[in-house]
């Protein structure tokens, strides 16, 4: 799995910096997701950025320490994977990164359906030969590809039927397909902080799967991407298929927490200590939804009912992900 950072405590007075000011500063990618190996960091995720040109696919950074960045600095045009070396033609989206089998994997959105491309390398380039979809009679977003410590491995991901739901599926060893009599809905968006527009088509979607003293923990985004009120939940389960009972506590990153619009949809990182961090996307501004800026937050873990923990933030190591030299 794509865990460890390091030398982040360090720079956790840096607050909110870049918000509203010069893009050129920042990473601007959503769905974002950080590979560790070697001492290096990798950042992956949904491109927004015009300046990056009509190339289609994955945009690659790399850093040190998780503080300055450098790139994009893909094989393919700046790009780790390119329309053309993989399954799809538009809706480059929330890659994961990981490593299976001495390969490196990329699971993929394209053209709303799930697919898989590996490399040699973590910057890329990333392949998928055959360019197919992991096969749904629906169409499907956001995989997340959980390993568990029996070795059974489980895809979480998004079916878009009557709204964004999040489901999950024991996946096959070759990580081709699904076991389908496995496929169960995980949760979908029925509380009221998860539809604060009252939409028709409630979205709730990136799933992040991580384990805790026994515990399943399904960190999740509620609410389409574009309203202010995106904002990030959690639910628990006894097992990676379920059932999942989300927090009574409601979501735990917000605008009213961070004083940021449209904070969610990123990935989990574990610090060497044991620590975990956040890395999501926020609005580009108060005004503006695109292109979407990416940032990290601390999580924190304490006591709560019933022997589980809760999550929340440690809101003062919040800040925006900058480029080296850009500061």
């Amino acid at each position: 799995m794509r865990y460890s950072i390091s030398f982040l405590s360090i720079f956790i007075g840096i607050l909110f910096s870049g918000y509203g000011q010069d893009s050129s500063v920042n990473p601007l990618l959503a769905d974002p997701t950080i590979f560790q190996e070697n001492g290096t960091y990798y950042l992956y995720g949904t491109t927004g950025d015009p300046k990056m040109g009509k190339d289609k696919g994955f945009l690659v950074y790399t850093s040190k320490d998780l503080v300055d960045w450098q790139g994009p600095s893909g094989p393919s045009k700046r790009l780790a994977m390119r329309q053309g070396d993989a399954f799809g033609t538009k809706g480059f989206w929330a890659p994961q990164i990981f490593k299976y089998d001495s390969k490196y994997y990329m699971a993929y959105t394209a053209d709303e359906h799930i697919a898989l491309a590996t490399s040699s390398h973590p910057s890329g380039p990333f392949k998928n030969k055959e360019k197919k979809d992991l096969q749904a009679p629906v169409r499907q977003i956001d995989p997340f590809i959980y390993f568990d410590d029996d070795g059974k491995k489980y895809l979480y991901h998004v079916r878009l039927t009557e709204g964004n739901r999040i489901f999950v599926a024991e996946l096959e060893d070759s990580l081709e397909a699904i076991k389908p009599e496995t496929l169960k809905e995980c949760i979908s968006g029925e509380l009221p902080w998860e539809n604060t527009w009252d939409s028709e088509w409630p979205v709730t979607e990136g799933p992040t799967i991580l384990r805790r003293k026994g515990i399943y923990y399904m960190i999740y985004s509620a609410n389409d991407f574009r309203n202010p009120d995106y904002a990030v939940g959690y639910a628990t389960s006894n097992h990676p298929l379920g059932p999942w009972t989300k927090s009574k506590n409601g979501p735990f990153i917000t605008k009213e927490i961070l004083g940021i619009n449209g904070t969610g949809h990123g990935d989990v990182l574990e610090h060497e200590d044991g620590s975990l961090y956040y890395v999501l996307h926020t609005h580009f501004d108060d005004s503006k939804v695109q292109p979407r800026r990416t940032a990290i937050v601390k999580l924190v873990f304490s006591d709560g009912d019933e022997g589980q923990e809760e999550i929340s933030i440690d809101k003062n190591t919040f800040r925006f992900l900058q480029l080296e030299g850009k500061k």
